[in-house]
């Protein structure tokens, strides 16, 4: 999603040290910052597109993760692979331009429905995801497997239906995306830049926050029903009315429906609430400095420095590179399975 005269780069050029090519256009030279930002911008599109990519080929190959909630992480891989490859390039190419687009209003078009689509079909994955770790902590009983692959199967569905009816929306008539002057953006009629910010973040973040806060509520609950649900007996009971005489002891003083420790499933719970917390954490910190702009500006004409949009920009792109990491990173079998793709390769 992208923003006119915001540039990282072009911010940094020196004026000072302007020159003309031979045909009498202005060229200027890059500063040493602006070289070190276009390599680590260059290597985070590269990282992103590499690592979600591994997760798809991890999901395909092992047959084990060709079901619930494996399909909804592929889903989630594959929007964040589609922002590495469609999205982000040109988007750099964009930067590097001075936001300037020489490529064409066909090109631009494509390349704008792209970034909307794949942007907003990753965070409503990254809802889709907290969704299912909820209703499996809360309703394990009632969130059969049969009943959580329907449901995964509608949220995908609903998530990149969702998706293309917000991107696709200026292709007929919704605003404009290419200006006169090669100005190459997302549509800036306010109508649909409250429909598109409220579809794409703000209905989800609404959601994920929701979500997030019943998970710590039950969890809440299963601590303090632990400390009440136990059981005192007698330490020692004996009848010595009957012949012959029997004794029974109880060794332990308090005994509990629960282990001493956490059982596996509250293990497995535990572990699933901090992945989505921290999923859920790293996706509003990394989107909402962007919605916000994205909300405001076109709404009461405001105007923010072009070095902050572009930090904002790329800062919600890179939420598609730290997607993967979090999820495989408290998940040991997509650890394992890479591990052995890789030994394999070898």
């Amino acid at each position: 999603m992208t923003y006119p005269n915001t540039s990282v780069l072009a911010a940094n050029r020196s004026g000072a040290l302007d020159s003309y090519d031979a045909g009498g256009n202005i060229y200027r030279p890059f500063s040493v910052f602006s070289v070190l930002t276009l390599t680590l911008l260059a290597m985070l599109v590269v990282a992103t597109f590499v690592w979600n990519l591994l997760v798809l080929v991890t999901i395909l190959r092992v047959r084990t993760f060709h079901r619930v909630p494996h399909n909804l992480v592929a889903s989630m891989a594959i929007s964040d692979v589609m922002v590495a490859a469609l999205v982000m390039p040109l988007s750099l190419v964009h930067e590097l331009n001075g936001r300037l687009w020489k490529l064409g209003r066909v090109l631009c078009q494509v390349w704008i429905s792209f970034d909307v689509l794949c942007c907003t079909a990753s965070i409503w994955n990254v809802t889709a995801i907290a969704l299912d770790r909820y209703w499996s902590i809360t309703r394990h009983l009632e969130y059969t497997l049969k009943t959580r692959k329907k449901i995964s199967n509608v949220m995908i569905a609903l998530t990149w239906l969702l998706s293309s009816i917000i991107s696709l929306s200026p292709l007929f008539g919704w605003g404009e995306t290419y200006s006169e002057g090669m100005k190459c953006q997302v549509s800036q009629e306010p109508s649909y830049t409250i429909f598109s910010t409220f579809g794409a973040f703000y209905l989800p973040l609404c959601v994920v926050l929701f979500v997030y806060w019943k998970i710590y509520k039950a969890a809440k609950f299963r601590i303090g029903s632990r400390k009440t649900n136990t059981i005192t007996p007698m330490a020692e009971v004996k009848d010595e009315t009957q012949q012959p005489q029997m004794v029974f002891t109880v060794r332990h003083a308090t005994v509990t429906f629960q282990t001493d420790g956490d059982t596996w499933r509250e293990q497995k719970e535990k572990k699933a609430a901090l992945m989505v917390g921290i999923l859920i954490g790293v996706f509003v910190l990394c989107w909402i400095p962007f919605f916000i702009t994205e909300l405001i500006v076109p709404l009461c004409s405001c105007d923010i420095p072009p070095i902050c949009k572009s930090i904002f920009l790329w800062l919600g792109y890179s939420n598609s590179f730290f997607n993967p990491l979090i999820y495989t990173a408290f998940n040991k079998n997509y650890n394992n399975a890479l591990r052995n793709l890789f030994s394999r390769q070898r």
